[in-house]
């Protein structure tokens, strides 16, 4: 639901500050509280931590809707503080179950399903708000989808108290998800910072987690929120996240494929990723240097509709920006998921991923509140990753091995 409404550009508002201000609040909190985020996992356990964070969602959705009918910037940031905090420890336990739970021969399929059923809950927020503003002459969402959005956030935070826990979690082949045992917070405390020591190749890794997230406010507000009106936005929301989803499948899938070794597979994963960062930001600078500059095409600037003739080509990148996302993405998780089978230091990893992802999203949403060139942005958005991925490289192939213990 979250994706729905900042896919939409601006959280759904007219202007994007107030939600990018939000979001960068957001981040800066989370880039903390996610390093840390896998002792609470560990010890709190799936269900509390699933659940508390399902909540924070709901309020930050609220506390849109709180500012677009009394302009309470204080409550929008103190929304974006609190779900900084409930995001960390929610992703960080997501990520431990998509990791931990399947087999090494299965781990591909279970963060593509994953990844797909988080990227149907956009997809139906989005399809949302399609419906419900088709007809709207504004540019922002009308109410009814705001409730709606924070009922489902809500329900899901309720749905959460009803999960297994993961001590009794059975996996595919009969054997036991491997959990630290009656772990105390010292001892995950120090359980942290061991894995930092003994598997300091991480930091090899942070270049690219950074980067996972830097590229949603360019595709979000500069490119969707400041180009189409609202019901056009909607649509293109709609498409994004079926990329995503389609993204997801076909990358989850190949990188479980039994024909070709693991190793082998990680390098052709890191060598397509390059390709395709190349090829879809290639098309975005492009198409970005004949349209006009975000600074000087305010709310009050012609939009772009979707029954327009020159719809078809922006619409093709848009779908690119997903599908490149969700490459990313499902990559990456598998590329942590190869390198160990243990939960805990998997929800290390995961807490390293998500605190440093959204140290690049806090940086990222402020660059967009700024006067930053469109063009610039963007190749901010294209030089990074292509980057990171060259710093990951040697560290892919050196530590991925077709089996781990």
């Amino acid at each position: 639901m979250w994706n729905a409404l900042n896919g939409l550009g601006g959280g759904g508002l007219v202007d994007a500050k107030p939600a990018n201000n939000a979001n960068v609040a957001l981040y800066s909190t989370f880039a903390v509280v996610g390093f840390f985020a896998g002792i609470a996992t560990n010890k709190l356990g799936i269900r509390a931590t699933l659940s508390l964070g399902g909540f924070g969602y709901a309020l930050y959705s609220s506390s849109l809707l709180c500012y677009k009918h009394t302009g309470n910037s204080g409550f929008l940031i103190f929304a974006g503080i609190q779900l900084g905090i409930c995001a960390g420890i929610f992703w960080v336990a997501q990520g431990m179950v998509m990791l931990s739970y399947p087999t090494e021969q299965s781990k591909g399929k279970y963060i593509a399903w994953s990844w797909m059923v988080y990227n149907m809950g956009a997809v139906i927020g989005s399809i949302i708000a399609l419906v419900q503003n088709m007809h709207s002459d504004d540019n922002s969402i009308k109410d009814v989808t705001f409730y709606v959005i924070i009922s489902l956030s809500l329900l899901g935070a309720i749905l959460s108290l009803f999960l297994c826990e993961a001590k009794g979690v059975q996996r595919s082949d009969g054997s036991p998800v491997s959990l630290p045992q009656a772990p105390t917070w010292k001892s995950e405390m120090f359980g942290l910072f061991e894995t930092f020591k003994q598997d300091t190749y991480i930091l090899m890794f942070f270049p690219m987690f950074f980067a996972s997230n830097f590229f949603y406010p360019y595709q979000f507000n500069t490119f969707n929120l400041v180009t189409f009106n609202i019901r056009t936005r909607s649509l293109n929301n709609t498409l994004y996240w079926l990329a995503e989803i389609g993204g997801s499948y076909l990358a989850g899938h190949a990188l479980d494929s039994t024909r070709i070794r693991r190793s082998l597979r990680a390098r052709i994963a890191a060598g397509t990723m390059f390709i395709l960062v190349f090829l879809v930001w290639t098309s975005a600078y492009l198409w970005q240097r004949n349209e006009p500059q975000k600074a000087e095409s305010g709310a009050s600037a012609a939009k772009k509709d979707f029954t327009d003739p020159n719809y078809v080509g922006p619409m093709l990148l848009y779908l690119s920006f997903g599908l490149l996302a969700a490459v990313w993405q499902t990559c990456l998780y598998w590329f942590l998921g190869a390198l160990t089978n243990d939960s805990r230091k998997l929800a290390n990893f995961t807490g390293f991923y998500k605190g440093v992802q959204s140290a690049g999203g806090a940086v990222s949403f402020r660059i967009n509140t700024l006067a930053v060139s469109s063009v610039n942005e963007l190749v901010a958005c294209w030089i990074l990753p292509a980057a990171s991925l060259l710093i990951a490289a040697p560290t892919i192939i050196a530590r991925i091995r077709d089996k781990v213990e």
